[in-house]
């Protein structure tokens, strides 16, 4: 849209596109690089906006300010305060950009370094990616990949069963463990935690991973919402459902991603789930437990410190001095995997929470929290579950 020469030297016209896997924007104003008015696009079949991915055109070497006029009303608002957009000229190594906040207008600011930049809410996980995920760690010996059903839209839905390569079929002496990542499809943290615990737990040579296998049969469900992940949306299927609020009584026709892995939970037992999620306001790592549960026990209790304790011991990027609090005994929300996992099967059920912003322990001015930590995070994830199995 903005003129194409300048004192005649020409200058490449400014585009802005998000008509890709996870794309999301709407641009107001396109006119002038150091005034480029953006809105923050609501999820696709429900009110909820604060998730972003789009590519600008043309700005090689040219002062570029991004005006998200709109991010005083989204979702989560407070979750700009402190935080600074992601961008990427190859959308393979992103970085943070100046961001500034004044309660109603988002603006960041960069000098792109080649014609074309990336900008997300946070690194994207695309539909491919997961693809690609769910080959490799199917090529294992060590792993069995179940088809559950299909989402709204007719995406696989995909666990990955594991254990170790001399375990007997249905051998009911080994401890049932559930990772599920991406209820919330903009949280992509939580895929990127995913694989790097795939990737550990496919290491033959990792001690910590081979006893795990031999312990326990593993249940991983990468991204618990593909259609909301490929629609750009931050938290909603394909039919508008927040899906870490349909445990208590999911269907096929609004979400079928809870139902069919709930279906398979109750086929399979659980004995420890994680849910794996990324929190838009809090600059930590942490874990939520079930103690609003009527199921809830003195010995789920110490299991919940021991996996705390075990895991701050290994990974000082997680801690457990800044969380929600704790819920008032018997005024869980049910609807809530955690709290539905933990009640219906009287297990340790944990909500893991990373930061879109940075982990305020361990900042990192160049990437803030990012994919490499989230990865490092999911890998680690793996000694504290040994500890409690």
């Amino acid at each position: 849209r903005s003129k194409g020469i300048t004192k005649g030297i020409r200058v490449p016209p400014l585009h802005i596109s998000s008509q890709f896997d996870s794309g999301a924007i709407e641009v107001v104003s396109l006119d002038d690089p150091r005034n480029i008015e953006l809105r923050i696009r609501r999820d696709t079949a429900a009110e909820f906006a604060q998730w972003f991915h789009f590519c600008l055109h043309g700005a090689n070497g040219r002062n570029v300010v991004l005006k998200f006029l709109n991010a005083g009303e989204c979702a989560y608002p407070k979750g700009w305060e402190g935080y600074r957009v992601v961008a990427s000229h190859d959308r393979q190594n992103w970085f943070r950009i100046d961001t500034e906040y004044d309660g109603h207008v988002m603006t960041a600011q960069t000098v792109p370094q080649a014609q074309s930049i990336y900008f997300a809410y946070f690194e994207p996980y695309s539909h491919e990616q997961h693809l690609d995920l769910l080959a490799l760690a199917g090529a294992s010996p060590l792993v069995e990949t179940q088809y559950l059903g299909a989402t709204v839209q007719g995406r696989d839905m995909t666990v990955l069963r594991m254990t170790s390569a001399q375990a007997q079929p249905q051998d009911t002496s080994k401890k049932r463990i559930w990772i599920i990542a991406r209820q919330h499809p903009g949280e992509t943290m939580a895929e990127w935690f995913v694989e790097g615990c795939l990737e550990r737990l496919l290491d033959v040579d990792d001690a910590v991973s081979r006893l795990l296998l031999e312990r326990c049969e593993l249940y991983v469900v990468p991204n618990m919402n593909p259609d909301g992940s490929v629609l750009g949306n931050l938290r909603t299927n394909a039919a508008g459902a927040n899906l870490n609020r349909e445990w208590q009584e999911p269907s096929m026709d609004r979400s079928p991603e809870v139902f069919l892995v709930r279906q398979k939970m109750l086929e399979t037992g659980v004995d420890l789930c994680l849910d794996v999620h990324g929190d838009e306001g809090l600059p930590h790592n942490f874990v939520v437990g079930s103690e609003g549960v009527p199921a809830y026990t003195p010995r789920i209790a110490e299991l919940e410190d021991a996996f705390k304790t075990a895991w701050q011991a290994v990974c000082p990027d997680f801690q457990d001095a800044v969380n929600y609090g704790r819920s008032e005994p018997g005024k869980a929300n049910m609807a809530l995997a955690t709290n539905w996992v933990a009640q219906q099967f009287g297990c340790l059920a944990l909500t893991v929470e990373m930061p879109f912003k940075d982990n305020a322990n361990l900042p990192d001015p160049v990437t803030g929290w990012s994919a490499a930590r989230s990865r490092k995070l999911g890998a680690s994830v793996l000694t504290p579950i040994l500890s409690v199995m």
